[in-house]
């Protein structure tokens, strides 16, 4: 498809867009955390090694799955949350360029004091029946805990960016009038369907879309960078940041004006409705669903399970799937929900699991409950992250599962375990 109108005068656009947000105070960057010395070095290994030829998994089956969703704690000292990228990471910057970040401009910046994250995402103007809208393009996976957290727990939002569907930034919803449930005509482009509004807090942003969708609209690549810090350092990470940048590239503070106690509105429904799996009110919403495949089979032990597994993601050692599955359920001994609603052996969020879960046993869906398709899924989410490339790559990978480092070291350090253990 050839670039929307409009595309091209994108920067002017978004130029205008952050003087105004700089008005505010408000600064668009996202940031990757920086990786601390300590996970690069050798870790001891984990004492208590749970022994896998003798646990058999789990069919999966419905009578294996909770009759209701009742958040269980975390065990102890491994999670917070629960679930692959729960972590929240508020921005505290906003950076947009006129082109694509280079990605040693991006490592720059991870290296900064202060710097905990950053991540980049495509971004555009389009227009809709004339009228601009300013659009992020995002791996809901990876943008989620950059949301504030009221809208991180609906997992409708990140279900409508997953089906291609439009999520409106609560304000732009009040300033062009526009309908929830209807669908808009992009100039000289696709037609969106604006399911939901929720209020993300990034000024001059109005909205959301999947990178796919991104790409159909002609989003530029990498234009957009978000930055976590520590609010206190937040002048200090401006200036740092800005000295980085080439001349023309907007850096706005992100601050008060993310309001995470404001609901989000669905295209479902005439006024806000609490999402049941954020507020703990019920599983109808976790039944299994098509997906595709990657066979691993049925095989009779965990220990079989990681290393057949493992080949969905090729450079994977099976060793950190049976490290990550004995730290987030004990090898299914406590499948969830969490406290956050992450579900199942290999604890996904619903919304995580929609974009990344496969059908491991080939019986025509993908159960978070069922190990079989679990482990693989696992397996796939890692690997989408880089894991297959081992080194660095494989501890930022396991980072992204759970957004901590200590939670990295936990992992590496079970995995070695399980290599010495099982050669």
């Amino acid at each position: 498809m050839s670039h929307l109108p409009g595309l091209r005068a994108f920067v002017p656009a978004l130029a205008i867009m952050i003087t105004l947000a700089a008005a505010c105070g408000v600064v668009f960057a996202v940031l990757a955390a920086a990786q601390p010395a300590e996970v690069r070095r050798a870790v001891a290994a984990e004492s208590d090694v749970r022994d896998l030829t003798g646990l058999v998994p789990l069919t999966g089956a419905p009578a294996a799955r909770p009759a209701s969703v009742t958040p269980r704690p975390s065990p102890s000292g491994t999670r917070a949350a629960g679930g692959p990228g729960l972590t929240p990471t508020p921005p505290s910057l906003l950076v947009i360029s006129q082109s694509t970040l280079p990605q040693e401009t991006k490592d720059d910046i991870s290296r900064l004091k202060h710097v905990q994250k950053i991540d980049s995402f495509d971004g555009g103007a389009v227009k809709v029946s004339g009228i601009g809208l300013n659009l992020l393009a995002v791996d809901p996976a990876r943008f989620r805990a950059w949301a504030p957290k009221a809208v991180a727990d609906q997992p409708g939002v990140w279900n409508a960016l997953n089906n291609g569907e439009f999520v409106a930034d609560s304000s732009a919803t009040r300033r062009f009038g526009l309908v929830l449930g209807s669908e808009y005509q992009v100039d000289g482009g696709p037609r969106l369907r604006a399911a939901a509004s929720a209020p993300f807090g990034l000024p001059g942003v109005d909205g959301l879309v999947s990178e796919e969708t991104g790409r159909r609209l002609g989003l530029l690549p990498g234009v957009a960078l978000l930055v976590n810090g520590p609010e206190k350092a937040s002048a200090a990470l401006k200036s740092g940041v800005s000295k980085l940048l080439s001349p023309g590239t907007q850096v706005v503070v992100v601050g008060g004006n993310r309001t995470a106690g404001t609901v989000v509105e669905k295209a479902t429904a005439k006024k806000a409705v609490p999402d049941k799996a954020a507020t703990g009110g019920g599983a109808a919403a976790d039944e299994p669903v098509a997906a595709r495949r990657a066979t691993v089979g049925r095989p009779g032990s965990y220990l079989e399970l990681y290393r057949l597994s493992a080949g969905v993601c090729p450079g994977l050692s099976w060793t950190v799937l049976a490290a990550i599955g004995q730290v987030e359920s004990s090898h299914g001994r406590n499948n969830g929900p969490s406290s956050a609603g992450a579900q199942g052996p290999m604890q996904f969020m619903p919304a995580t699991w929609k974009a990344y879960g496969v059908d491991g046993d080939a019986d025509g869906v993908a159960d978070i409950w069922s190990p079989y398709d679990a482990v693989p899924s696992a397996a796939n989410y890692l690997c989408a992250n880089g894991a297959g490339q081992g080194g660095k790559k494989l501890e930022k990978a396991i980072w992204f599962y759970n957004h901590s480092w200590s939670y990295v070291a936990k992992v590496m350090s079970i995995s070695q375990a399980y290599a010495a253990t099982y050669p």
